[in-house]
C-alpha cells in the first residue's frame, strides 16, 4: 500500500463533520517516539489531517486490568516509561496533556455495566503517548485512557466500544493503539526482516474482515484457532483494535493506512474510521 497516497485520501476525505473519526494506530516499537520513521511521519501526517477534538480517549494494549475496566480521572495524567533497555533520550520524553476527570467520570458511568472503576493513579503509557506526541505534539488537547479487562473474551472489546461510541458525537477522538499482530517472541531483530507467513495471514484476514465488517470473525476465538496463537500469544494488542471497531457504525467509511510487517512479526497497520 503506498501510505503518502492513503493519507492524502484520507485528508481529503476528512470533511469537516460533527462526528469525529475513529483511529487504530499499530505503533510497534518505543523507539518510533523518537527516531524520524515511516511510522512516526505518518502519524504527523494524519494529525494534521484530523480535526481537532474536544478531549482524546485512548485504549491502550499497555494499560491492562482483571475483572473492571479502569478510567484514568486524574487531572494531570503522568508520562510512564513503562519499558527497559533502550536509550536514555527516550525516558526523557514527557507528553504534558492535562485530563479531563470530568468526562472521565462520565465515562466510568457509561461503562457501568462492564464493570468501570475510577482510577488516578495510571496517566499516559508509551503505547498513548508515543503517538499522541506525533498527533498533536502541542499537547494542548486533554486525554485520558481506558483499560482492557484480560478476563473477558473478543467480544467484549466489541462492546466498549459501542458503549463508547456516542462520544464521537460529542467531539471525543478514540484512539486505539497497539497491534493487530503482535509476536515478540518470533520477531526476527535483523534489518529488513522479511514478513513471517503466519504473520502475513493474519493481517491480511484481519483487513478483509474489518473492510467486510465481520467483527463477529474477528472476535471468534474459536474460529480463528491457532493462527490467533501465532499472532498473538498474548492477546493485549489485539484488543485495542475491537475497540475501534465496536465503535464504528455502518454510515463509516474505512481508510486503512501503513500496512508493513516490521521485525518479521509486528504488523503496523493502522485503520482511519470516518464519516463517508
Amino acid at each position: 500500500m503506498n501510505t503518502a497516497q492513503s493519507l492524502n485520501d484520507l485528508k481529503e476525505r476528512l470533511s469537516p463533520s460533527d462526528r469525529m473519526p475513529l483511529v487504530f494506530l499499530g505503533h510497534g516499537s518505543p523507539m518510533n517516539a523518537i527516531e524520524a520513521t515511516d511510522y512516526s511521519r505518518a502519524w504527523t501526517k494524519l494529525g494534521r489531517s484530523l480535526p481537532r477534538p474536544k478531549a482524546i480517549l485512548v485504549v491502550s494494549a499497555h494499560w491492562m486490568s482483571k475483572g473492571t475496566t479502569l478510567v484514568d480521572v486524574s487531572a494531570m495524567p503522568r508520562t510512564i516509561h513503562d519499558f527497559y533497555g533502550f536509550p536514555e533520550a527516550l525516558f526523557a520524553q514527557q507528553y504534558p496533556a492535562q485530563g479531563d476527570p470530568k468526562l472521565a467520570r462520565e465515562v466510568v458511568s457509561l461503562l457501568a455495566s462492564h464493570h468501570a472503576e475510577e482510577d488516578d493513579l495510571w496517566g499516559l503509557d508509551h503505547g498513548a503517548w508515543m503517538v499522541l506526541k506525533y498527533l498533536y505534539p502541542s499537547a494542548d488537547v486533554p486525554v485520558f485512557q481506558v483499560s482492557i479487562d484480560m478476563r473477558q473474551d473478543l467480544g467484549y472489546q466489541l462492546e466498549i466500544g459501542q458503549a463508547l461510541s456516542e462520544l464521537r458525537d460529542r467531539g471525543v477522538l478514540i484512539l486505539g493503539s497497539g497491534n493487530v499482530v503482535h509476536n515478540l517472541r518470533a520477531a526476527r531483530w535483523g534489518a529488513g526482516s522479511a514478513p513471517q507467513d503466519f504473520a502475513v495471514e493474519f493481517d491480511t484476514l484481519f483487513a478483509e474482515k474489518l473492510k467486510d465488517r465481520d467483527f463477529a470473525a474477528l472476535s471468534n476465538r474459536k474460529g480463528l484457532g491457532s493462527l490467533l496463537r501465532m499472532a498473538h500469544p498474548s492477546v493485549d494488542h489485539y484488543l485495542p483494535a475491537l475497540t475501534i471497531a465496536g465503535a464504528s457504525d455502518k454510515r463509516d467509511a474505512l481508510t486503512f493506512m501503513t500496512d508493513d510487517i516490521d521485525l518479521g512479526s509486528i504488523s503496523m497497520r493502522s485503520f482511519v474510521f470516518h464519516a463517508a
